[in-house]
């Protein structure tokens, strides 16, 4: 009984916690609360299902069953909406939340959605060694079942909830890739429904064009239902060796001839500064010596990056054998390295002792429950992204990367890129070594501006002929774009499949230009204040309650994220603001109209949905009303 009070009583100092903050200074400022209290354990719940669902529905083979009736259904959608005119472009239906890619697609609010729920894996055929998989089947459901009947993909990438529709329609990669190229490479078929409705299967003999140019299209030629993929077969371990390395020419060097050698199954590099790096180089191998056996994938374990940290800050080279499974997904339980900007603590040797069995949080519900204002800090102080630059260029790659965002550690990943058609190829006739490089984290460049600073990082990736992973934001304008992508084989399909009313190009879909370029949309006549011409806005940010001041964040908006609009200002003219703040007693959200240059007025404090009531509230918080009038007497300075 003592236990459940003990519970009870830390729940209720918990929730009278953030009642007193306010659940959105929670969610930002100590988000390793929510995630351990409802995250991790929502996470594991999340798995646990689809892990059971999976192996059942391959157990009673009902899979290949039900695939041709849901193909069916998705026809039937297309065809329908061209029966209803075709007024919009389709897309999947799947929730923009749902997938890996941090981006947030606010296309699909206006697409026709068609429902595509196709997870399941279909057939393993062992002699041919092919894999036959529907397209939201995820690398945690395929190493699963795989390695549990003696079987792998040449090119599993990292994270378990990488979907195969998502690695052929965008790319993947792993440390394997220099034997195998990307993720589209290993792929023998893929059957789709076009913009008409039609069921189409292309393989490299069997409408080529069409097979080539699926990769990277991210869904912008047809809808994928499913893909057939090599198999190889698997070994217990990957004998795994860590060498450190100083010195930038060195670390070049040493990684660009480890890439070349064959006899290497895997190849990684981790960069810690621009100095120094650990290189590994791994084999598979049924046997494995007991002593230096490391299951690194367990949950008590230490995060695979820190443990690689060890090599370097001892600087001793290093023989390890890791199980097949648990090398896969080595870097899962810490998200790469990112985990630790969200459960600071996670890898604590307690911590990873009492909860690391809940570890990582699933990355869909960290983007459902992110909310707008940490999603704009995320977008403007962190980066996440992947540039593919030949191997040749990688000290001057390493070099850029350093002085425009300062972000380590840097992955490392080589892969072999063939010269076939498509978006992506090498500039020669033949085949060519490249390098993934991987930033994510924030950066510590002085004066960060994500646009200027990416801006600057694609135009030389560009110069290079390299590519950018289009899994994240990127700010080229479409001109750019098309001199980084080869689209003389995508929109000559486009045109013959009838893609061009049916689905956006895919420059529309992943540019963040482009996703948020449009008409400016004019302001309610209810916020405009006097003739002048507003021409500025400005939000003013704040997470106060119960007195307590927090940050406060100041930058141009449109719109506030409770959806009242602002005003702007022009020069010589009253400057009105907003500011966030928590009701003293309730700690309810609302927002405060601050309007300098009109005496005695402070405006009318509004609730959320418009609702009014008196300023009279706020009396007695002579404080606070000060510190709104200090900051936004600031803005207009500033202004």
């Amino acid at each position: 009984m003592e236990p459940a009070v003990s519970l009870a009583v830390c729940a209720l100092l918990f929730l009278l916690w953030v009642r007193v903050k306010g659940l959105e200074f929670v969610l930002i400022h100590q988000r390793w609360v929510f995630v351990c209290l409802f995250l991790l354990p929502l996470s594991l719940i999340f798995d646990i299902y689809y892990y059971v669902r999976a192996w059942v529905v391959f157990k009673l083979s009902s899979a290949p069953r039900l695939h041709e009736q849901r193909v069916r259904d998705i026809q039937k959608q297309v065809r329908e909406w061209k029966e209803q005119g075709s007024k919009t472009f389709m897309c999947t239906g799947r929730p923009g939340w749902l997938t890996v890619s941090l981006r947030v697609g606010k296309y699909k609010k206006t697409h026709k959605n068609i429902m595509i729920n196709l997870m399941d894996i279909l057939e393993v055929d062992t002699k041919k060694q092919i894999v036959r998989v529907e397209p939201l089947v995820t690398m945690g459901q395929v190493t699963a079942l795989l390695t549990s009947i003696g079987w792998t993909l040449p090119v599993l990438p990292e994270l378990d909830d990488l979907t195969v529709g998502g690695l052929i329609m965008g790319t993947g990669i792993e440390s394997s890739s220099h034997r195998y190229g990307l993720f589209q490479h290993i792929c023998t078929a893929y059957e789709l429904v076009l913009a008409d409705g039609s069921f189409v299967r292309c393989t490299p003999m069997e409408n080529s064009d069409l097979f080539y140019a699926v990769p990277w299209s991210c869904g912008t030629l047809g809808f994928l239902v499913a893909a057939e993929i090599r198999i190889i077969p698997a070994k217990k371990y990957i004998k795994l060796r860590f060498e450190p390395v100083r010195g930038l020419e060195a670390i070049c060097d040493k990684f660009t001839r480890e890439s070349q050698q064959p006899e290497n199954h895997f190849v990684e590099g981790l960069l810690y500064s621009l100095h120094e790096a650990v290189i590994m180089t791994g084999v598979m191998t049924d046997e494995a010596e007991p002593s230096k056996l490391n299951s690194i994938g367990n949950y008590y374990k230490p995060w695979f990056f820190k443990h690689v940290e060890n090599y370097l800050k001892t600087n001793r080279e290093g023989l390890e054998y890791i199980p097949l499974r648990h090398y896969y997904h080595r870097h899962t339980r810490s998200i790469f390295w990112e985990l630790q900007d969200i459960i600071p603590f996670g890898n604590n040797p307690i911590f990873r002792y009492l909860f690391g069995w809940m570890v990582p949080p699933k990355i869909s519900l960290l983007k459902l429950t992110q909310g707008e204002t940490l999603r704009k800090l995320y977008e403007q102080h962190h980066v996440v992204q992947d540039m593919l630059v030949p191997m040749k260029c990688l000290p001057q790659a390493l070099h850029t990367f350093h002085n425009d965002i300062h972000v380590y550690p840097i992955w490392l990943c080589p892969f072999i890129l063939p010269s076939q058609p498509g978006l992506v190829h090498p500039k020669g006739d033949e085949a060519e070594l490249y390098v993934d490089i991987g930033a994510y984290g924030e950066p510590r460049v002085k004066h960060f501006e994500a646009r200027s600073c990416m801006r600057q990082l694609e135009k030389f990736v560009r110069s290079v002929h390299g590519f950018q992973m289009l899994y994240a934001d990127c700010y080229m304008d479409r001109e750019e774009f098309w001199e980084m992508f080869d689209g003389s084989l995508y929109h000559r399909l486009r045109k013959q499949l009838g893609c061009q009313d049916a689905f956006p190009e895919v420059y529309d879909k992943i540019c963040k230009a482009a996703r948020l370029a449009g008409p400016p949309q004019p302001l309610p006549k209810s916020t405009q204040r006097g003739p002048c011409a507003w021409r500025r806005h400005f939000r003013v940010e704040s997470c106060l309650g119960l007195g307590q001041v927090g940050k406060a964040h100041l930058w141009p908006a449109r719109k506030c994220h409770c959806h009242h609009w602002l005003p702007e200002a022009s020069q010589g003219h009253t400057l009105a603001a907003k500011a966030h703040s928590t009701h003293p007693r309730f700690g309810s959200p609302w927002c405060l109209d601050v309007v300098l240059g009109v005496p005695g007025a402070l405006g009318a404090l509004r609730r959320r949905r418009n609702h009014s009531y008196p300023f009279g509230l706020w009396r007695g918080h002579k404080i606070r009303n000060l510190i709104f009038l200090l900051v936004c007497k600031a803005c207009e300075l500033w202004h």
